[in-house]
């Protein structure tokens, strides 16, 4: 099996799952680089994932990263369109994006987002952000998944000068018709293919300005 398969797909490769069952407890699965757990979402083909560890830039530089989400579409794997529809009335956003897959059909989503905290020019301060799927709020495309269940957050807490905590949580059930011999593959890769692509779009980013004294 190419690497390309193993890793086809950002958290629908880890959401996926042979049938729901057992105990609603998170389950352990990786403890390098990231500390990755799982569970069964009830009546759902999805599972809930948590994972969290160290990343090697700022918070701020992170925050900068998850706040644009116009720019997934250049650094995020597999996403091939990303954009901020509207604002919301809460002060958040409704953005789409499209990722395309290798083995299954492109699949589509269209968030509400909302930052609830952010870290402070000085470097202070937590992050945190959190998106729920509005899969209704404008019609499907021919030819694209529309996934209906996508939810999650990002937690990301200063650690040292270029150091950051990330906790990130997410829920998606993948869609569609799904082959079954990728219903246990890349369960870990996804999720640190995501996380470094934060980290690696974060490092590169201008260096910051010192706070204004």
């Amino acid at each position: 099996m190419s690497g390309m398969t193993r890793r086809w797909g950002l958290a629908l490769a880890v959401v996926l799952a042979a049938g729901v069952a057992g105990a609603e407890e998170w389950e352990t699965v990786a403890k390098t680089p990231f500390v990755i757990k799982v569970r069964p979402r009830p009546g759902t083909k999805a599972k809930d994932i948590w994972a969290e560890g160290e990343l090697k830039a700022s918070a701020l530089r992170i925050q900068t990263v998850l706040e644009d989400q116009g720019s997934y579409r250049l650094f995020m794997p597999y996403v091939k369109e990303s954009r901020v529809v509207r604002p919301t009335d809460d002060g958040g956003r409704l953005t789409y994006t499209r990722l395309d897959l290798p083995v299954v059909s492109s699949r589509d989503y269209i968030c509400h987002v909302v930052t609830e905290s952010k870290v402070a020019p000085d470097g202070t301060g937590v992050y945190q952000q959190r998106w729920k799927a509005e899969p209704d709020a404008f019609p499907a495309r021919r030819d694209v998944v529309r996934l209906r269940l996508n939810e999650g957050s990002w937690k990301v807490e200063p650690r040292g000068e270029n150091t950051s905590w990330v906790v990130y949580k997410f829920t998606v059930d993948p869609g569609g018709s799904v082959p079954g011999f990728l219903a246990s593959v890349g369960q870990n890769d996804a999720v640190v293919d995501t996380l470094r692509a934060v980290e690696k779009r974060a490092q590169t980013l201008p260096v910051e300005p010192p706070p204004a004294k």
